[in-house]
């Protein structure tokens, strides 16, 4: 009688196949990395000292249209934190001929949603439409940025989203070790504020807004990016007419922070937290400094990415996070590196061992050119990603008006990346990760961690 294979042992002959095959068959070698093309454009520069940059992207019948100012947290005062939140917020609440309900009809009218977005340099309005609508959305925006009604009977509201919104934000633990570690990186600049108290939110009124919008908002610090297919001459007219009578205001502020860094511990107690969350980091150079390619991509090798060493070592390996990561935050002529890390609260102390240890590591050895070319093949595949929206690129060329870059750091981008060595890794490690000099802030329970981590630097509250 002929015997049939069970189900498994055909599944067992199935796979063994399959390896086998796997085992004879190489993957392909990739191919030869790109350097990026910027698109057609276009840069006029108004009267008044209003820039504006009308760039052709893409095959679809769409139109990008934002509107950056150079005004932002960094033009808050001490007792002013979030209030250019706050002024971003009203902004989005009409104009002096257009209600709020008015803008968003008109908004979806054209097929888009009018956004703002403050952030520590800047204040953006922006909107997506399709691109017969174009020069219709620019006299909308315009509009909304140079005739914004601020009122009153909004603000209590529009505080009270605020407040919650804080409340929120100061209920997580990497909230908290983020605002610590910015104030020991930052001592009394706006860098180092990102959190305002309730009482502070409360206090402000429809003056206080209508004071920091006049003293900062302005034709000389504003920037309008289009992108998107379009008629160009239609669009340069649509901008011409929409802004040259705005007034030019202030030149962009200019507060470069002198940030500080030493080794030190600041311990947040969180009683009975289950987790301990750890920032270790220090100032670096900005992205204006030639090593800045070099340093994002040493970054990428040792915790930005999710095939990291930092990564490996304590998700991986070890087990004592899930979701460790690293990263070079930037601001105007200004940039840190720090890695973030939410770990089990026992193996508090042994984290901060780990990642002491790749670090040490990657300054006394080059990294083997294996591993480095994963990383720069993963860095040049996110760089097209980026770039691959309208929105992506606006927010590239905005990146490159910031801190005064050329277009060759976008076109050359992927060659440099790809230039850098093993070599130049050990190098930048050591001449700008100097483990010595980081700041350590760890939020978690302070009486089964403070043992853990005194061995790492001087507790200093």
């Amino acid at each position: 009688m002929k015997r049939i294979p069970s189900f498994a042992a055909c599944l067992i002959s199935l796979s063994l196949l399959i390896n086998s095959f796997a085992q004879k068959e190489t993957p392909p070698e990739g191919g030869t990395p790109k350097d990026f093309k910027l698109p057609e454009k276009k840069a006029l520069t108004l009267k008044n000292n209003l820039n504006a940059t009308l760039m052709q992207y893409g095959e679809l019948a769409k139109i990008t249209v934002s509107v950056v100012v150079r005004a932002g947290n960094l033009n808050e005062a001490e007792n002013e934190v979030w209030l250019a939140d706050l002024t971003g917020n009203l902004i989005k609440e009409g104009t002096k001929t257009r209600s709020a309900e008015q803008l968003a009809r008109e908004a979806a009218s054209l097929g888009g949603v009018i956004e703002v977005s403050v952030g520590p340099d800047q204040t953006t309005v922006n909107s997506d439409v399709l691109s017969e609508f174009g020069p219709k959305l620019v006299e909308l925006l315009a509009d909304v940025i140079q005739n914004p009604l601020l009122p009153p009977s909004e603000i209590e509201r529009l505080k009270n989203d605020l407040i919650r919104q804080l409340s929120i934000e100061k209920a997580e633990q990497q909230s908290l070790a983020r605002e610590k570690f910015r104030q020991h990186l930052y001592p009394d600049h706006p860098y180092g504020r990102i959190y305002p108290t309730e009482q502070m939110i409360q206090s402000y009124t429809i003056d206080n807004v209508g004071a920091f919008y006049e003293n900062n908002f302005g034709a000389a610090r504003t920037h309008v990016y289009v992108a998107g297919r379009f008629n160009s001459k239609k669009m340069e007219s649509a901008i011409r007419k929409a802004f040259e009578n705005w007034k030019p205001g202030p030149d962009p502020l200019i507060n470069v922070p002198r940030s500080v860094s030493k080794r030190a511990i600041h311990l947040i107690d969180r009683p009975d937290a289950k987790q301990s969350t750890v920032f270790i980091g220090l100032p670096v150079i900005d992205p204006s400094q030639k090593d800045y390619i070099p340093l994002q991509v040493t970054n990428a090798l040792l915790g930005g990415s999710f095939a990291s060493r930092i990564t490996s070592n304590i998700r991986e390996n070890k087990g004592y996070t899930y979701s460790p990561f690293s990263q070079v935050s930037s601001r105007y002529r200004d940039a840190y590196w720090v890695e973030v890390a939410d770990v089990t609260t026992d193996v508090t102390g042994p984290s901060l061992r780990e990642i002491f240890y790749e670090i040490d590591r990657l300054q006394d050895e080059p990294p083997v050119m294996q591993e480095l070319k994963g990383i720069q093949n993963y860095m040049a595949g996110t760089f097209v990603l980026q770039n691959s929206s309208r929105g992506g690129i606006i927010g590239q060329m905005a990146f490159l008006n910031l801190h005064g870059l050329g277009d060759d750091y976008l076109t050359q981008y992927v060659q440099r990346v790809h230039g850098v060595t093993p070599e130049d890794i050990q190098t930048i490690t050591k001449s700008y990760l100097r483990d010595d000099d980081m700041t350590i802030v760890i939020a978690g329970d302070r009486k089964k961690i403070y043992k853990q981590v005194a061995n790492y630097g001087q507790v200093v509250n």
